[in-house]
């Protein structure tokens, strides 16, 4: 039992020993990585608004163009009764 308790501290000795050690060069080694790495998610999300906008704008044309296209069809069609309005008016008189 005393002899588990003594390899405990001695490991715990050991990790806090390496930990002194270990902080230091990990914070050098990942601070470019992080650094690097939210360079990069920065220019993946300004290229995803730049593409949300391109299917934003997209939409936009294709409503516009189906908007134009119902009015005039409807104007044809306001036209075309006109026309027959005005033709069958000349007949009867």
């Amino acid at each position: 039992m005393i002899q588990k308790n003594i390899d405990k501290l001695i490991v715990g000795a050991a990790l806090v020993a390496a930990t002194s050690v270990i902080v230091p060069i990990a914070k050098s080694t990942l601070r470019p990585l992080l650094a690097n790495g939210l360079t990069a998610g920065e220019g993946l999300l300004n290229r995803a608004r730049s593409y949300v906008q391109i299917a934003k704008e997209e939409v936009e044309d294709i409503v516009a163009e189906a908007q134009f296209e119902r009015m005039k069809k409807q104007l044809d069609k306001e036209i075309s009764s006109m026309e027959n309005h005005y033709a069958n008016g000349a007949r009867s008189d």
